[in-house]
């Protein structure tokens, strides 16, 4: 390990060994130009991933915790144990493509405003990933969400105003969000931030970063020459656990960044949406062939039904 290195990669791990260990052992190739160091916070698996990381990686320093602090405050503690001029946050359902990071500390040396820094994506069959980075939501891109005018039109700037799309190859663009899987900013950029809001336990808190540091002077930017390959929800298997998260994550960015004008829809936009996929449920019917309640409609009762956890009404919650 460099004793100043230009760049700390930082790892998160819940309870995804073998994704775990099969990422690590790409970071080598795709940093082969780039003085690092690897820190990697285990959030107190059960799957003996903590114990896995430091027999295969002694060189890689190794944070145990003993307990789930979450995405935003794992990468916190992370950062205190570093002193490398940039930070590259890495998800562990990842795989890093040779010279990748080299090539994203490339495009950060050659666009230094810009702060904040990300790649492309593919997903783990190749095909193209459009999720690598966003455009900032608004109360129409939640509603258009909501009626489901943005999944339906997804090539759609007017209906589906969040998404960039598939980074085309050789595109540098400004961008309002760079994704968390793979995200490199600039440290003296995360302490005038103090890193991520720990009020964000997972998801959210990349798009919150991002747009308050574009409230300081950053440009956040991507470059399709970094690639990386993100399975995507492999530590967050459970499906209405994930979307309670994703809801109350949501509301928790819409009213850090809305007008007050607009604070009632941070928790009517999500209300709607669930109404109007029961409703779609009702319509078709709740039986599917083989006489069971329809998946979608357990999911989406089940989320209805812990609403107090991702509505104002219980703010100070966390989904564990």
């Amino acid at each position: 390990m460099p004793e100043h290195p230009r760049v700390a990669i930082i790892v998160i791990s819940y309870n995804t060994r073998p994704m775990t260990l099969e990422r690590l052992r790409t970071i080598s190739d795709g940093a082969a130009h780039t003085s690092h160091e690897v820190i990697i916070v285990d959030n107190d698996s059960t799957d003996g991933s903590a114990e896995a990381i430091a027999d295969e990686f002694p060189a890689y320093r190794l944070i145990a915790s003993n307990e789930n602090l979450g995405f935003a405050r794992a990468n916190n503690l992370a950062a205190t144990h570093t002193d490398a001029q940039r930070l590259l946050l890495l998800n562990p359902d990842t795989l890093v493509d040779a010279g990748a990071i080299d090539a994203l500390i490339e495009f950060a040396d050659a666009n230094p405003d810009a702060g904040i820094w990300g790649g492309r994506t593919r997903f783990g069959d190749g095909s193209p990933n459009p999720t690598s980075c966003w455009q900032r939501p608004t109360p129409w891109s939640v509603l258009c969400s909501a009626l489901g005018l943005a999944r339906i039109f997804s090539h759609s700037r007017l209906l589906n105003s969040e998404s960039l799309g598939v980074l085309p190859d050789g595109t540098e663009r400004h961008v309002d969000v760079v994704t968390g899987c793979l995200l490199l900013i600039d440290r003296r950029l995360w302490e005038t931030l103090d890193g991520f809001d720990p009020a964000f336990f997972m998801y959210g808190e990349d798009a919150d970063l991002c747009l308050r540091a574009r409230m300081h002077g950053a440009r956040p930017m991507v470059t399709a020459a970094a690639e990386i390959v993100h399975y995507g929800g492999q530590s967050d298997r459970v499906r209405p656990d994930k979307i309670v998260r994703l809801f109350r994550a949501r509301r928790q960015l819409y009213t850090r960044h809305w007008s007050a004008a607009w604070q009632w829809w941070a928790d009517a936009g999500p209300m709607l949406n669930i109404f109007l996929r029961r409703l779609a449920e009702a319509a078709r019917g709740s039986k599917s062939d083989d006489g069971s309640a329809s998946n979608d409609g357990r999911v989406y009762a089940a989320v209805w039904s812990r609403r107090k956890e991702w509505t104002g009404r219980r703010t100070d919650s966390v989904v564990s």
